[in-house]
């Protein structure tokens, strides 16, 4: 096999790249990883170095069919990734050691699993190994600290296990959509109390005159990305900083991936005053950005939880991702999902206590999700 390490998405054509990425899930899409880097969005002066990795068969000649590939960076710190490694990057420096740089097989700032080993033929067990091998070559090349996998499918962890890296767990709240018909079908899933308040959630929202418009595709011009924008930024500043992605991104990615982005905008009096936006995989709403011009009563859980709910029951999607974080999300009827990442760390001891904190951890986590779930709204349900 041939392994090629590449400085922008741009080095591998499209339609190979988007031959193995497949479809179903936008972040993966040549496209998506194109504007990132592109917009100025995921580049070496924002500390994201790209270093995906493609595999052909070493023929001569006549360049060979990509066969497998990984999205990949090296990373100057651990910002826009939503899986912490804070305390580890502590412990090398009071150990004298440097954490950063690092390499990363992730989407940045996209919190979403999804597979991260793409493979041309999923049976390809060879490139699957001969992937993860060429990451952790890279990152001893690279005088790296260490080699991170981020929100891989679990499909994917019995190969990350072999391959001797450590396996780590999260969680994250989803939403099942159980055929229905309607928002009213699936609130009288809910005990009593529950959807009274739900109601109440939404009732508010409507007194208070707003109305709800969904955009999607061509119809986001420049002029709705602009108000989008400002109002995205408002919320971010708010917490102390910048949207991750830039405005060009959003302009550019609604040109090349109409089908895949929806913004979801709050008007009152016909003047915006809150939007979501949301991108549309085959079968999954994945909740992304808000923003806000004020505090309204209700209007986060409504804009970014009962309208996505309300457009994966019309549109017969299967699931919704709204991103991390949360608790608030499970009297609205998500519910706890496991999420994972895999890691190798080039310094025996360190890898070897990170695997000891990380068993630990996932007790943690186990029982954290027992307790979150014992809080669901549903009258009864079976375990999803």
């Amino acid at each position: 096999m041939k392994v090629t390490v590449n400085e922008s998405i741009a080095e591998i054509a499209a339609d190979e790249w988007n031959a193995l990425a497949g479809d179903d899930y936008p972040f993966l899409r040549h496209e998506f990883l194109l504007a990132a880097e592109q917009s100025g969005s995921v580049t070496p002066d924002a500390g994201w170095h790209p270093r995906h990795l493609s595999i052909r068969d070493g023929t001569s000649g006549r360049r060979s069919k990509l066969r497998a590939a990984m999205p990949l960076y090296l990373k100057d710190h651990s910002w826009g990734e939503f899986v912490f490694d804070w305390a580890w990057a502590q412990a090398y420096e009071q150990a004298g050691l440097d954490y950063y740089p690092k390499l990363v097989s992730a989407v940045p700032f996209t919190p979403a699993p999804s597979r991260r080993l793409l493979l041309a033929d999923k049976n390809d067990r060879e490139g699957a190994i001969g992937l993860i091998d060429a990451a952790i070559t890279l990152a001893e090349q690279a005088n790296c600290s260490s080699f991170h996998l981020l929100f891989p499918e679990p499909g994917e962890l019995d190969l990350l296990r072999e391959a001797g890296l450590h396996i780590r767990k999260d969680c994250q709240f989803h939403w099942h959509n159980d055929g229905y018909a309607s928002f009213d079908e699936f609130l009288a899933t809910f005990s009593s109390a529950k959807r009274k308040k739900s109601r109440r959630d939404r009732r508010r929202v409507a007194e208070a005159g707003i109305r709800f418009r969904r955009i999607s595709g061509g119809d986001l011009t420049p002029d709705t990305w602009d108000t989008v924008y400002r109002l995205i930024s408002m919320t971010f500043m708010r917490r102390g900083s910048l949207p991750y992605f830039s405005l060009d991104f959003f302009n550019t990615i609604s040109r090349s991936l109409p089908g895949k982005i929806l913004v979801i905008m709050a008007e009152q009096e016909d003047t915006p005053i809150a939007a979501a936006v949301f991108f549309v995989g085959d079968d999954v709403l994945y909740g992304r950005y808000w923003g806000s011009d004020a505090h309204y009563d209700a209007l986060h859980f409504e804009t970014c939880y009962y309208q996505g709910i309300d457009y994966c029951i019309e549109n017969g999607l299967r699931l919704f991702e709204p991103g991390t974080q949360g608790e608030h999300k499970v009297s609205r009827g998500f519910v706890p999902v496991e999420t994972w990442s895999a890691h190798w760390l080039k310094q025996p001891e360190f890898f070897s206590a990170i695997g000891n904190y990380l068993d630990e951890e996932r007790r943690h986590i186990d029982r954290y999700m027992s307790a979150v779930d014992s809080r669901s709204p549903y009258k009864s349900r079976d375990s999803t």
